[in-house]
C-alpha cells in the first residue's frame, strides 16, 4: 500500500462521527457478512479496531463480550461513548496498537484496515493483541469497489476520485503463513441520484484519497455530468462494494 496521511484520515471520519450512522448501510451487510464467517458465535473478551461510532462495538457488548472500542478518530469515540458501545475506549493506531499481547478472545476489525499503509503489518498487530485460540475478525475493501463511481468520473475528468484498494490476491498474500479462511462479498447499494450516492461516502468519511483530494467543490455542471455518465440500474444510481472478509486463527 501507499504511504497514507493518518492526521487527514482521522479528520475525515471525525468530520462524519455524527452523521455516519444515517449512512450505514454497507456497513450493516458488510458486517453481517464477516459474522457469518465466524464460527462462534460468542466471545469473552472483543477489541474493536476501527469502531466508528459503536455500532460493532455495541453488538458484541449486547452479546455479552467485554468490548474494548479504539478507533484512529477521536471525534468518532466520542460518538461511541455517546452510544455507550463499550466498556473501555482507546484512541489508537491499528499498526501500532498500545497494548500488550494476547488480551482479547476476539479481534474485530471492519472496514478500517484498507486505511492502514501496510496491511501486513495491520494485520501482525491484530493478530498480537489476540489470544492464543482467539480468533481476528476483518474486513477490507477490493481493488474493484466503487466501478460505477470510476466510470462516471471519466466523464469529468481523468484524476482518481475513489481510492485503489489492494486485488483480492494480495489481500490473500498477506494471509500467508496464518491459519486462515476468507469470503468475498460483494454488496450493491442503489440510490436516487448521483448526488445521494457521492453523499453517501462522505456520510461514512470515506472522502479521503490515499492519492491526495482536490480540493475544488463539485460544480453543478460536473454533476449532471456525473449524472448523465452514471451507469444506472432501473432509474436507481448503484454503487458496488467488494468485500474481502477474513479470519485468522490465533494459535
Amino acid at each position: 500500500m501507499a504511504q497514507v496521511n493518518k492526521q487527514a484520515i482521522a479528520a475525515a471520519f471525525g468530520r462524519a462521527a455524527q452523521s455516519y450512522s444515517r449512512h450505514d448501510a454497507l456497513q450493516r451487510q458488510s458486517a453481517d457478512g464477516l459474522r457469518a464467517l465466524l464460527a462462534d458465535t460468542t466471545f469473552a473478551s472483543v477489541l474493536d479496531a476501527g469502531c466508528g461510532p459503536g455500532s460493532n462495538s455495541l453488538a458484541w457488548r449486547s452479546a455479552g463480550s467485554l468490548v474494548t472500542a479504539m478507533d484512529l478518530s477521536a471525534p468518532m469515540l466520542d460518538e461511541a461513548r455517546r452510544n455507550q458501545a463499550a466498556d473501555c475506549y482507546l484512541q489508537a493506531d491499528i499498526e501500532a496498537i498500545p497494548l500488550a499481547d494476547g488480551q482479547f478472545s476476539l479481534v474485530w476489525s471492519h472496514l478500517a484496515v484498507q486505511w492502514c499503509t501496510s496491511l501486513p503489518q495491520a494485520l501482525a498487530e491484530l493478530w498480537r493483541v489476540a489470544k492464543p485460540g482467539g480468533k481476528v475478525a476483518f474486513t477490507t475493501l477490493l481493488k474493484d469497489s466503487l466501478p460505477e463511481l470510476n466510470q462516471a468520473w471519466l466523464a469529468v475528468d481523468t484524476q482518481p476520485h475513489a481510492n485503489r484498494f489492494l486485488t483480492g490476491e494480495q489481500v490473500a498474500g498477506a494471509l500467508s503463513g496464518w491459519r486462515h479462511r476468507c469470503a468475498i462479498q460483494t454488496v450493491t447499494l442503489l440510490f436516487d441520484d448521483a448526488l445521494s450516492a457521492m453523499q453517501s461516502l462522505k456520510g461514512i468519511g470515506a472522502t479521503h484519497l490515499h492519492a491526495g483530494r482536490a480540493g475544488k467543490p463539485l460544480t453543478r455542471g460536473q454533476l449532471q455530468t456525473l449524472a448523465q455518465a452514471w451507469p444506472q440500474r432501473e432509474g436507481k444510481f448503484p454503487l458496488s462494494y467488494q468485500l474481502f472478509h477474513g479470519i485468522i486463527e490465533r494459535d
